[in-house]
């Protein structure tokens, strides 16, 4: 899910480095496409591609085949500009389909999407909760010093006091809280925990070094 890391129900940003108070990037799953996609024309299994889930389709909108969507980005022309994406329900292979269009419902954390070939109310009901994705490879541009949340994933975990590498990020998830899932090396006991992504917590973030700062409170890192 493409979603934007908030605290204290305040969106965060990355600037120079430190979590600041403006939304940024990214965070997205990454389908399970199952290995090789369909076969190529000349009989040779094509790959398929790495696709992102950025919003999952709610409700039919109105008569006409319009469908109510939840974002999972912060990137409105994901929903709002005509063009190439995919439709995948839970584990059934993504399928391709074509967006012609959408718009925002005012006062709402909703989009309204158009699809190409679905023309009545109940075509639309038919996709209703089925994910929207896009191709992973398609990063819209960031403003300097700011980051897709994806680039989390992977980055060395350091304690910021001690310059002591701790683990590495694993994954983040969303319960409530944003939490960054870390798995601690063998000298930090080998566990996995959950660290909030928060800026008391996590203060500094350097992707192009590889790595993230904590300063955890007293047993954070024993739960």
């Amino acid at each position: 899910m493409e979603l934007a890391q908030r605290a204290r129900g305040k969106r965060l940003a990355i600037i120079g480095g430190k979590l600041g108070q403006l939304t940024v990037g990214d965070l997205g799953a990454v389908a399970d496409l199952g290995g090789k996609g369909p076969t190529g024309p000349e009989g040779l299994a094509s790959e398929q591609p790495e696709l992102l889930v950025v919003g999952k389709l709610v409700a039919a909108q109105g008569l006409q085949g319009e469908l109510r969507l939840l974002p999972l980005s912060d990137f409105p022309q994901r929903f709002t500009k005509a063009g190439g994406r995919w439709l995948q329900r839970r584990q059934d292979p993504p399928r391709r389909v074509e967006l012609l269009g959408g718009r925002q419902l005012p006062g709402k954390q909703l989009y309204v999407v158009r699809l190409a070939g679905v023309d009545s109310r109940e075509a639309a009901e038919a996709l209703v909760g089925e994910q929207l994705l896009v191709l992973a490879s398609d990063r819209p541009k960031l403003a300097r010093g700011e980051f897709h949340l994806l680039d989390l994933i992977g980055l060395e975990v350091r304690l910021l006091e001690q310059g002591q590498s701790i683990g590495r990020v694993l994954d983040l998830l969303h319960a409530g809280n944003d939490l960054l899932e870390v798995e601690l090396n063998a000298e930090a006991g080998g566990r996995v925990i959950l660290i909030p992504f928060v800026k008391a917590i996590v203060p500094e973030v350097q992707i192009q070094a590889g790595w993230i700062g904590i300063t955890p409170p007293p047993g954070l890192l024993e739960l």
